[in-house]
């Protein structure tokens, strides 16, 4: 039975604001209205006090003032941006989204909207995206809060969140099929001319992760022995061998200083020397792979889809930087 309900869906604004990050989602939502033939999701764009936002790109937005009566059954989408991140340190404005939150029959968090709902105590042991970039923020200021590094969305409960920008259009069109099923999300998905489902998570469009600075001269040796050959012999042994430690003080001291193992760092390494190769090199995945110290392509696809979640082949597809021809079509 085609389920019918109209669902009140208010979309919180501040100044600041990701724009993406509300029209991303604002689409699917109203692009499910449109093709059903009925508002069954009613959007509002609520602020506070009602007044024009401001978003990081200088867009401004018309808004409604919250009402004083926040009716229940809500589906609340929070959104990110700088402001979220800020605005989630003001404890008026925390206030301010916990009042409707907690009328809210479920939450939506849009990349660094997860900085609101964490701030409020929403999402204390549970799990959550944000955008890669601010993963190690969210942990470290609320460390009650299960900070889901790589993946696009998160279901807990009725607690749903996405990684940065374009991903809310991913966890848009999730809620839609939960409510509506695949064929409605999917029909959506392709007047977007998106995947329903994109493969892979967040990791493949991340930038190289900040690491600590080595404190001591020979663990310091030993990164910049990576960094610059990611193809050498990097074995634990010898490593600490050239170290002049025991490979497990070395182990220990390495992953001390750098947060990870000599290991997981190596491999690290060569994930993003293989990452550029295929972003610029017509190379095969087999020449690569020797290149960059994988040994063989079987080695580089297993880790790329353990790091990345995608094949070597499939990120290239992808990011392959491909110059832009110069050469006009004449009559």
């Amino acid at each position: 039975m085609t389920d019918r309900r109209r669902r009140p869906l208010w979309c919180f604004a501040f100044d600041g604001v990701q724009s993406l990050d509300v029209t991303g989602p604002w689409e699917v939502f109203a692009g499910a209205n449109t093709t059903l033939g009925y508002d069954a999701y009613e959007l509002r764009l609520v602020s506070p006090d009602g007044a024009p936002i401001s978003t990081e790109s200088w867009l401004t937005l018309r808004t409604e003032r919250v009402p004083d009566d926040v009716p229940g059954g809500l589906t609340l989408l929070l959104s990110g941006g700088h402001g979220a991140r800020h605005g989630s340190r003001d404890p008026d404005l925390v206030a301010g989204v916990l009042r409707v939150a907690e009328r809210a029959e479920r939450i939506l968090t849009v990349c660094t909207g997860s900085f609101w709902v964490a701030a409020a105590g929403l999402a204390n042991g549970r799990r959550v995206a944000t955008h890669w970039n601010h993963t190690a923020e969210l942990a470290r200021r609320f460390p009650d809060v299960d900070v889901a590094a790589d993946e696009l969305y998160v279901r807990d409960g009725e607690l749903w969140s996405s990684a940065g920008v374009t991903s809310g259009i991913d966890l848009a069109l999730a809620v839609v099929e939960h409510d509506h099923g695949a064929d409605l999300a999917q029909l959506i998905a392709r007047h977007l001319v998106m995947f329903l489902r994109r493969p892979g998570g967040q990791s493949q469009f991340a930038t190289p992760v900040f690491t600590e600075p080595a404190r001591t001269p020979p663990v310091q040796a030993a990164r910049q022995r990576i960094d610059t050959d990611p193809a050498g012999d990097h074995r634990l042994d010898h490593l600490a061998r050239l170290a002049g430690m025991s490979a497990r003080h070395f182990a220990r001291c390495f992953t001390t200083e750098i947060g990870i193992t000599p290991g997981a760092y190596v491999a690290r390494v060569r994930v993003e020397a293989a990452r550029r190769r295929l972003e610029a090199s017509d190379a095969t995945v087999d020449a690569i792979a020797a290149e960059c110290g994988f040994g063989t392509a079987e080695t580089m696809r297993r880790t790329f889809h353990r790091q990345l979640g995608v094949s070597p082949d499939d990120y290239r597809s992808r990011f392959r930087l491909t110059p832009v021809s110069t050469t006009r079509n004449t009559p």
